[in-house]
């Protein structure tokens, strides 16, 4: 009991420190690519000739500010000089500490379904580990090769790339897993871009002004790239990260596909507001998006079942068997102290200790239980699928406790 506190503890702590480094790197990430889209030619003819090669006024708080971007470097460096890398750093280690404390440490609970694949827990983090590794270098090896060159075939390809690793990640892990690795695959592409490619390319830049060498433009172009790339996963990563507590998404027997059209309409979404940025934009790309979200909703809603039998069963004798079922199945979770090995509260405040508790819960109970089978969690014991029908006919009848 006293291990699963402390998890806890370290689960609470580690989703704090994610999501405070989360919104700093993600809030400096947006602005950047807001002020690059936003900036206009210098006014000043002597700030062109400096260099400048686009400047932005804006009013915050009071104050006002005057950015200016330069074309490769300024004449002469400034004494001090702020990089943004330490929120990408910290978000990242942080987010794989929880990776590793919740996925990979409870991976029985967590990441493995043995109705999906039947892996042992050190097969399945490897599996996990391998596909953050993998995941950089197949994109970074893309981005490098001649495609790279031509954003609208990368884009295509790359769009390919992370659906096949959505499919084969859902065939492996349970939902829940699987979409949680498939976000922090995108998490490490996105920080490696910035430890590999965008931070080396700007203290290139920096050294070869201090030097007095002629800074080379690409280490800003190939930079520029991977920004843009990372500001498209944002919505997506961001989409799995709240995807957990929505079993209707990651349970459902087609949960890869959900996630990539998902994850496609976040990035449609986020083209339209860069593509905002510059003035007026095209709403095709938010209108897809939106069309791709309420086919979604529609393709995946729950269906009546077509082989509904006539329940001869009165309330009360229904209810006595589904109290049978969720203390056999659910309150080693749902219990004020449950015994289920990891947890030291139950999921949620959720409690199944009483009947006014079990039938206060009848249609989450019915969600998760029959409707999405995500409960138990990886069916960790053993709900038939005789029992869920008990239940179902239970919610037919109308839920009641007695």
């Amino acid at each position: 009991m006293l291990e699963a506190y402390i998890i806890d503890w370290l689960n609470l702590l580690g989703r704090w420190v994610h999501m405070i480094t989360g919104i700093a790197w993600i809030g400096a990430s947006f602005y950047f690519v807001w002020l690059d889209n936003h900036l206009l030619p210098p006014k000043q003819a002597s700030d062109a000739d400096r260099g400048v090669g686009g400047e932005l006024w804006a009013v915050h708080g009071g104050g006002f500010y005057h950015a200016q971007k330069y074309k490769v470097t300024p004449p002469i460096l400034p004494a001090t000089l702020h990089w943004f890398k330490w929120e990408a750093y910290s978000t990242w280690w942080s987010g794989v500490f929880l990776l590793a404390l919740i996925y990979w440490y409870g991976a029985e609970v967590y990441l493995i379904d043995p109705s999906v694949a039947g892996l042992s827990k050190p097969v399945a983090v490897i599996i996990g580990m391998g596909t953050l590794l993998g995941g950089w270098l197949a994109y970074n090896g893309l981005c490098r090769s001649r495609l790279g060159k031509d954003e609208f075939k990368l884009a295509a390809v790359l769009f390919v790339f992370v659906s096949i690793a959505a499919y084969l990640l859902c065939q492996v892990f349970s939902g829940r897993g699987a979409y949680i690795h498939f976000a922090a695959m995108l998490g490490t592409i996105m920080v490696a871009n910035v430890f590999f490619v965008i931070i080396p390319g700007q203290a290139e830049l920096v050294n070869a002004s201090r030097e007095g060498r002629d800074p080379d433009p690409i280490h800003g172009i190939n930079g520029k790239q991977r920004s843009v790339h990372n500001t498209y996963f944002t919505l997506p990563v961001l989409f799995v990260m709240i995807s957990n507590h929505y079993a209707l998404s990651y349970a459902h027997p087609y949960n890869w596909l959900v996630l990539i059209i998902i994850s496609l309409a976040g990035a449609l979404i986020r083209i339209y507001f860069v593509a905002r940025h510059f003035g007026k934009a095209s709403p095709v790309p938010l209108a897809v998006a939106v069309l791709l979200l309420a086919g979604v909703i529609v393709a995946i809603a729950p269906r009546p079942t077509a082989d509904a039998t006539t329940n001869v069963q009165t309330p009360k004798e229904l209810f006595a068997q589904v109290r049978t079922v969720i203390q056999s199945r659910c309150t080693s979770c749902h219990a004020a102290a449950p015994t289920q090995a990891g947890f030291s509260a139950p999921p949620k405040g959720v409690v199944f200790d009483t009947a006014d508790q079990i039938a206060s819960q009848a249609t989450q109970i019915h969600q998760q239980t029959v409707t999405t089978q995500a409960m138990p969690i990886g069916n960790l014991t053993q709900m038939t699928a005789e029992e869920r029908a008990i239940i179902a006919a239970w919610m037919e009848a109308g839920a009641a406790a007695q």
